[in-house]
């Protein structure tokens, strides 16, 4: 694999247990233009605008080598590694949406062909790169349907506009080819639970659809469809759909979003009588009974992945607030739609009981919004995964930046100013990446100058202490051409990923402790890459050196190599 090239610089371990159907129209507005509630009534749906899930409506306006793996053990290096010295600060969650239902992002439309679809996904990987993110969470299951090669459900109709339609090649291996060698993680968003719309996604079911060969499984909610959380065949379903990714595909993450039951609809009922009858019988109460049935959904998903590939990381990214205060002494001082009692969905014991290994809030509201505080939300938040080993990322509204209250450059850029406050926040998720190349591209740009001066490592998955399974990186060379430098290395048995620092641009000495293991600063990362080479566009001047680590699978990252001095 050839040398990647690191742009300039721009203005960036944990280890556990083993966003909408349709964004609705809120009301309760404040000037800024924030919303908590939809239906004339305090919190009753999300706000206002896509979230990582579905547009408006049905009709609205859409705001390589490596192969899958079965691999069921981590790799292990050939000899005991060296371990250096770390800056978890340098570890930080930057990601972005990539959204497939509706064809909010991609593909841009249904019925394009291989090579254009492709060249679509190509385009946003390298924008993430540009961008200075580390993470894509690609949209692949977004109706109970595939956007990869599955036997156990048909083909997406965002593909070729007919669901069961092959596109011709295997999305989800190309992404996550695509992604590695240009050093980006690549995880796999679900939608557990959602069939989609009634027209056009029931009744237009392709043939082997659960939803068609088990018909009992579906309850209609208003003018959408879900598989019923209730029915115990249906977690099974689920839960194998999520671990047949994870065993053939080499992903870093399995992503849910909001979506459990349904957001609540005026005049909708979600019928769940039936199972509730048959499988209630210890719950006295019904809420109870449904937040359970996804609780039990969260804990096989993640009990499931950590026996396949431990390495693979398990969140959610639910709606902003868990509960209010008025509502529970232990929610926030909010007064929106709860998650806890709206979709069922009990984070706040997920986080406790170690479930997930990274929760990811939608706080998809400004700061000093009085119904939903950006701030009160983010401190409540960090206060909830505090000391649990549950890493924390804000989803990050990026698609609200031109709405009344959003509309200031640093738009995006003061959200982060608070939160990267808090050291219990590990980074951040935007939705979506369309977002951040059109409507957000400028308060982005004002954001990654303010908080993204430097590339990030992605947080790691590894087991508190254990060792990294890449051992030193060699045969590095850093070779000048004009105003550039190009670093290689020989390729590390296990190496998932490659780091690249500079040595001495910050006036760190050649060896950082006394078994020689040069001293790495966050700011002297120039870069992630998949491949052996990487080419520094910005080199600071003469004195400057050359470094390079491994990342394992866990994104652990394995001693540095010996300093290579630039020759001309």
């Amino acid at each position: 694999m050839g040398a990647r090239t690191a742009a300039a610089p721009r203005r960036g371990a944990r280890w556990s247990a083993a966003v909408v159907a349709a964004a609705v129209l809120l009301s309760g507005c404040s000037a800024s233009g924030d919303t908590v509630d939809g239906t004339g009534q305090a919190g009753a749906v999300p706000p206002s605008g896509p979230s990582p899930s579905d547009a408006a409506s049905p009709d609205a306006a859409p705001s390589g080598p490596d192969g899958p793996t079965s691999a069921a053990a981590p790799p292990s290096a050939s000899a005991a590694p060296l371990r250096c010295p770390s800056d978890d600060r340098e570890r930080r969650m930057r990601g972005a949406w990539l959204t497939t239902v509706r064809n909010i992002d991609w593909p841009s439309e249904p019925g394009l062909s291989a090579d254009e679809q492709r060249e679509e996904l190509d385009a946003y990987l390298d924008d993430a790169l540009d961008l200075g993110l580390n993470a894509v969470f690609l949209h692949v299951r977004p109706t109970a349907d595939a956007v990869y090669a599955s036997d156990l459900e048909p083909w997406a109709r965002y593909l070729t506009g007919e669901q069961g339609g092959d596109p011709g090649y295997d999305p989800l291996e190309y992404a996550v080819a695509q992604a590695h060698r240009r050093g980006l993680e690549l995880h796999a968003w679900f939608n557990p639970y959602r069939v989609g719309f009634l027209d056009p996604d029931l009744e237009n079911l392709a043939e082997g659809h659960p939803a068609e060969e088990n018909p009992e499984w579906v309850v209609e909610h208003g003018d959408e469809a879900y598989l019923d959380p209730g029915n115990p065949e249906v977690r099974a379903w689920v839960t194998d759909v999520v671990l047949d990714v994870v065993e053939r595909y080499d992903v870093d993450g399995v992503h849910f979003d909001d979506y459990f039951y349904p957001y609540p609809k005026e005049g909708a009922v979600f019928d769940d009588d039936a199972t509730w009858e048959e499988y209630g019988g210890d719950f006295d109460d019904r809420a109870d009974w449904r937040r359970d049935n996804v609780d039990r959904l969260v804990a096989d998903v993640h009990a499931g992945i950590g026996d396949l590939k431990p390495w693979v990381s398990f969140g959610i990214s639910p709606f902003g607030i868990w509960r209010n205060s008025d509502s529970d002494p232990d929610g926030s001082d909010t007064s929106g739609l709860e998650s806890y009692a709206a979709q069922y969905a009990d984070t706040r014991t997920w986080i406790r009981e170690g479930t997930v290994d990274y929760v990811a809030p939608q706080l998809y509201w400004s700061r000093g919004f009085a119904a939903a505080d950006y701030e009160t939300l983010a401190r409540w938040w960090a206060d909830e995964v505090e000391g649990t080993g549950v890493d924390l990322y804000v989803g990050q509204a990026a698609y609200r930046v031109g709405e009344e209250g959003w509309r200031d450059e640093d738009a995006l850029s003061t959200q982060l100013d608070f939160s990267e406050r808090l050291p219990q926040v590990d980074g951040d998720i935007y939705f979506s990446i369309r977002s951040l190349r059109e409507n957000a591209a400028e308060a982005y740009a004002n954001l990654a100058e303010e908080h993204y001066a430097h590339p990030a490592l992605p947080p790691s998955t590894a087991p508190r202490g254990q060792d990294p399974l890449t051992g030193r990186v060699g045969g590095v060379t850093a070779r000048a051409d004009g105003d550039r430098v190009d670093v290689a290395w020989e390729p590390v048995e296990d190496a998932r990923f490659y780091a690249v620092y500079r040595v001495g641009s910050s006036g760190t000495p050649e060896s950082g402790d006394p078994e020689g293991c040069p001293a790495l600063s966050p700011e002297d990362l120039v870069g992630v890459t998949g491949g052996t080479g990487l080419t520094d566009t910005a080199p600071p001047g003469d004195g400057v050196g050359y470094a390079v680590t491994a990342l394992d699978v866990f994104r652990a990252e394995g001693p540095p190599s010996e300093i290579a001095d630039v020759r001309g």
